[in-house]
């Protein structure tokens, strides 16, 4: 029998998770003016509008046909790739770490110095992150397929440039050259497009240190689309660029690469999430979380009981989800497996076969049959407290007894292209105190799964997840007590987070003030 009850899907009274934008245009044209006052943007991601459920199996042999126009391999070339002296003069900016570094201005007074005529911009330059360990180990060879395409200085391997490298160094390199008044360089800063070649994770980390931009008044902020590589993509299947790499990749990559350079731009919301805990032991964090300086919390909502006196801290953004329990923890096994035994790791369908059994391994489907402490429920170490649904004020939330695993999700995709929260019918949001979900609301939709039956229900939509709370923010408060360890993890980013019995971690979370900019892929 269902939890909650649903309305069948309704595409007229959809509201849209994203906005339409109008880059570099000086006043508003009528066309965008339409688009704001229907605040409406057909195909972008909405909790009401869930994302394609095609199977990987099924999207990888859609991809293998051929759609739409045939895409030149030398016309894309000049479309997006940069001039020599610019690319080089970038690479050289992030290996010196250093935007004024003599070598880089000996590049900029090279060029200035020809009698050739200006370098001519090209039409949309694109640069790409690309995750080696994503895609089945395809790294290499995908690598190799981008540089084809465009230049090799334009593709950057993560496991030797970080995305805020290229933020700090080569993005302010294309800025010194502007403002030494390099026209071609100021067209490249001013209509640059990132593409992300990894899974969520990836997404995530770029989109993070890309958005410390706004903080830094370095406009505009370069949007990015998405050529998935992981397991579940789900902030791919919400934009549009599908769940799943597709067989005939070589070919798949070129057609992602020109959609990328006309595709319409959308907003994203982001949150932030701040991790205080007892000082000790050091987490072995993901990307996209920081140790940072001792943090003070929310001083609106007081803590209860003796702190420590000193803490660790640690920040990051996420734009997807945050959960804590078994989802985390099965989520953890795998990622540990697959580092340690890489050839089993050989695309996503073979990654969710062993997802799926590692998932029965950790006690996941049989919490009955174990009496240990860390298989039960959350609510022995966990407390909750809200900002709720057009509330200023911070309360505390119950937290069901059953539940195992707790999600603050903020897209409508979740597990691979599920929608957990549900389609809820009005009637069941005024009772509950809750708003159609939707990115751009300012909230986060806070539910739990029972156990792995439960959560396999809700994956196949048989049922809703347990509703527990909407929130502008969240607290978590955790105590050890027989817990030794709890695990965490944000947009598909697992860690092991240790556990005091004497002194409570803290993970508190809240709206980022500025939101991500995304290229819409389909």
């Amino acid at each position: 029998m269902r939890e909650t009850q649903t309305q069948s899907h309704n595409p007229q009274t959809q509201r849209t998770k994203a906005t339409c934008l109008l880059i570099n245009s000086p006043s508003p044209s009528p066309e965008f003016s339409l688009t704001l006052s229907r605040m409406e943007a057909p195909g972008t991601p909405s909790r009401n509008s869930a994302p394609a459920r095609s199977s990987s199996m099924i999207e990888s042999i859609r991809g293998c046909s051929i759609s739409g126009v045939r895409i030149h391999r030398e016309e894309l070339k000049r479309k997006i790739t940069m001039p020599e002296y610019l690319r080089v003069a970038m690479m050289e900016a992030i290996r010196a770490k250093d935007a004024e570094a003599a070598v880089v201005l000996q590049l900029y007074e090279s060029n200035k110095a020809k009698d050739a005529e200006a370098a001519q911009p090209p039409e949309c330059p694109l640069v790409v992150f690309i995750n080696p360990k994503s895609g089945g180990r395809l790294g290499p060879e995908l690598k190799a397929r981008l540089q084809d395409l465009m230049s090799e200085e334009q593709v950057f391997d993560l496991s030797s440039v970080k995305p805020h490298e290229f933020v700090q160094y080569g993005l302010s390199c294309l800025e010194k050259f502007s403002a030494l008044g390099d026209p071609c360089a100021k067209h490249i800063r001013d209509n640059l497009r990132i593409v992300v070649a990894g899974g969520d994770g990836t997404v995530g980390w770029v989109l993070g240190c890309v958005g410390e931009l706004n903080s830094q008044l370095r406009l505009p902020l370069p949007p990015t689309g998405i050529l998935p590589l992981g397991t579940g993509n789900d902030l791919s299947r919400s934009f549009g660029w599908g769940g799943s790499f597709p067989f005939n990749w070589k070919t798949a990559v070129k057609r992602t690469l020109d959609k990328v350079t006309q595709g319409p731009i959308v907003r994203l919301d982001s949150w932030h999430i701040l991790i205080s805990k007892p000082a000790g032991e050091e987490l072995e964090i993901p990307y996209s979380l920081k140790p940072t300086e001792e943090t003070p919390l929310d001083e609106e909502l007081e803590v209860e009981g003796e702190l420590p006196e000193q803490v660790n801290c640690y920040q990051g953004v996420f734009y997807n989800y945050f959960s804590i329990g078994m989802d985390a923890q099965v989520a953890y096994g795998f990622h540990h497996l697959r580092n340690e035994k890489p050839y089993l790791a050989q695309g996503p369908i073979s990654n969710k076969l062993i997802y799926s059994g590692y998932s029965c391994k950790q006690g996941w489907f049989f919490t009955p049959c174990s009496s240990d402490p860390g298989l039960r429920s959350l609510k022995n170490i966990l407390r909750i407290y809200a900002k709720k649904v057009n509330s200023s004020d911070w309360e505390q939330v119950h937290v069901p007894s059953s539940v195992r695993s707790i999600v603050a999700l903020n897209l409508p995709s979740y597990g691979s292209g599920r929608n957990p929260w549900g389609n809820l019918k009005p009637d069941y949001l005024e009772k509950r105190g809750f708003v159609e979900a939707s990115a751009d609301d300012g909230l986060l939709e806070v539910f739990g799964f029972k156990q792995g039956w439960h959560a396999s229900m809700v994956m196949v939509e048989l049922i809703s997840a347990k509703h527990i709370t909407q929130a502008s923010a969240i607290r978590f408060e955790l105590r050890g007590g027989e817990w030794t360890e709890a695990y965490m993890q944000i947009d598909g980013e697992p860690w092991k987070q240790p556990m005091n019995k004497d002194f409570s971690t803290f993970v508190e979370i809240k709206r980022v003030q500025y939101q991500s900019l995304m290229v819409k892929g389909d």
